[in-house]
């Protein structure tokens, strides 16, 4: 039977470091600042941002809103940014995912300052990561690397398997696992032999936001399985890409949905504020 891998427990822990560090560059006259932009009324959406807030609160980060109609074009979505980017009071720059349509992600995305990129979607910081030297690290891979270390397990000369390659966790989580020196394979939708690949893996990492799309078969016993699926089930219920029931006996480790994954996301990202605000003071890292 796999241990629980307690995201709540180290998401906390996380940002009591991060509290700790606000308060000495508060004490300085440096107080971080994150601004995060909505566009459009999508629920979900809401909720990351109301959430995202209550973390700046906690920990002490100055935070600003700017909640903008669905109708917003996207020279004036262009023209906010570039306000935030001169503003010396916001170290971080957040434009909440997904856009409403018509709207060009990838162009606002550029627009923001690579020094105030604390998603760390930029090329510039892409690159960087790239390069194995990032100032940013992606915050929901790196959650999940802060999950694995939480377990004791190591990752140089481990089989990492990465199911997923998009550009937000696929592709720089498995950066981040090589960076750790772990033999990396990303598998996806094009993929041959898919549970032939996945049962070599002693680190499993599921990035389809498919529910249930990790079975039993798929897993080799004692691998640590993370799920950063985010998904609904037949019944409403919110529930990640792993069969939980189906997996649990199998893996030595194991992250639940919801408690897992999740809350990592905000606190990797409260961590890159502060980061921010080093960076733009002159501040070593």
């Amino acid at each position: 039977m796999a241990k629980l891998i307690d995201g709540k427990a180290i998401s906390s822990a996380v940002k009591a470091e991060v509290a700790g560090e606000v308060q000495k560059l508060t004490a300085k006259g440096i107080r971080p600042g994150l601004a995060v932009v909505l566009v459009g009324d999508d629920p979900a959406s809401r909720i990351y941002v109301n959430n995202k807030r209550k973390a700046c609160e906690a920990t002490g980060i100055y935070s600003e809103e700017y909640l903008l109609p669905e109708t917003t074009s996207l020279q004036e979505l262009l023209e906010l940014v570039s306000r935030l980017n001169e503003k010396g009071d916001i170290h971080g720059i957040l434009v909440q995912s997904p856009l409403p349509e018509g709207l060009d992600e990838a162009a606002v995305v550029e627009t923001i300052s690579p020094k105030k990129d604390v998603d760390a979607f930029h090329a510039y910081n892409v690159g960087k990561l790239m390069q194995g030297c990032p100032i940013f690290q992606p915050c929901t891979p790196a959650g999940v690397i802060e999950l694995i270390h939480s377990t004791g397990v190591t990752i140089a000369g481990k089989h990492c398997v990465v199911i997923g390659r998009s550009d937000i966790v696929g592709k720089p989580m498995a950066m981040l696992l090589l960076q750790n020196n772990g033999t990396v394979t990303v598998c996806h939708s094009k993929t041959a032999n898919l549970q032939e690949i996945t049962r070599q893996a002693d680190i499993l990492v599921s990035a389809v936001g498919k529910a249930g799309f990790v079975t039993a078969d798929m897993v080799k016993p004692g691998a640590v399985v993370l799920d950063v699926g985010m998904n609904r089930d037949g019944a409403g219920k919110l529930c990640g890409d792993v069969d939980f029931a189906g997996v649990e006996p199998i893996a030595s480790w194991i992250t639940p949905v919801p408690g897992g994954v999740g809350p990592m996301t905000i606190a990797m990202l409260l961590r890159n504020t502060v980061t921010a605000a080093k960076l733009q003071n002159g501040m070593a890292l």
